[in-house]
């Protein structure tokens, strides 16, 4: 089966030379869930903004379920691979939720038939259907991070990558988006500083420091090395036991 995602021998610097990425390696395959950690400054978000197209290319290769990114293929990959920023108000720009749900499939061109049903299926699947006819700014930080996940669901994509998907969320907007993420039949990378929600999410974690993968295992393993995590400045919450859940 093709992988879901692969990225061979990224490396990216920023005009003046700072390198970021450097010889990042890693593939997820068809289903799986896997939560890239890191420190701050590791490379982590610049890694996501590759995967459609956000950046472009320096040195290395990626593929998204075997079409390669390449600027002929930009559409297309933009429509496989579903992105979700740190900050959903980055993602909701129209006057309504619905018509945030629908920029995308219009986008597509698709017939207004389709469009509507796109959007009720996006909206379905993350229980926002009663938000349709709200307007995003009036929504609260849980219920905009629904819609935001709700917009790219939408494109149907094959691959959802979430930034930092908790950051601003209450305990219980943090319940609501993991049970959400869960739920959904599709591969996933997310890009988090939260080692718990990592552990309860994503069987398979990645940690990412010095831009390049420096360890790659059962989120439950990686969690547990005390050591691995404070060579890479990963700390989890005091009296938090990644052993007493083992592997998700």
């Amino acid at each position: 089966m093709t992988a879901a995602l692969a990225v061979d021998g990224l490396s990216f610097s920023y005009p003046g030379g700072r390198l970021v990425l450097h010889d990042l390696s890693l593939t997820v395959e068809q289903g799986e869930r896997v939560a890239v950690l890191g420190p701050n400054g590791a490379g982590k978000t610049t890694f996501a903004l590759h995967l459609n197209g956000v950046l472009e290319l320096q040195t290395g290769a990626v593929t998204v379920s075997g079409l390669p990114l390449a600027k002929a293929n930009l559409r297309e990959i933009r429509r496989r691979v579903g992105m979700v920023f740190q900050n959903a108000d980055d993602q909701l720009f129209m006057p309504s939720v619905r018509e945030d749900v629908a920029f995308g499939p219009a986008n597509l061109q698709l017939p207004k038939d389709e469009q509507v049903a796109r959007v009720a299926e996006a909206l379905a699947a993350v229980e926002a259907t009663e938000l349709a006819d709200r307007a995003p700014h009036h929504l609260s930080g849980g219920e905009k991070r629904r819609v935001a996940i709700a917009t790219v669901l939408a494109m149907r994509p094959d691959l959802l990558v979430l930034d930092e998907p908790t950051s601003g969320l209450d305990p219980a907007g943090r319940r609501e988006l993991a049970n959400l993420l869960l739920s959904l039949p599709l591969t996933q990378v997310v890009i988090t500083h939260d080692l718990p929600f990592a552990l309860e999410l994503c069987p398979r974690s990645v940690i990412v420091s010095g831009g390049t993968v420096v360890a790659d295992g059962p989120t439950s393993e990686l969690l547990s090395n005390t050591g691995l995590l404070a060579a890479h400045r990963l700390e989890l919450p005091f009296g938090f036991d990644p052993r007493a859940l083992g592997d998700r």
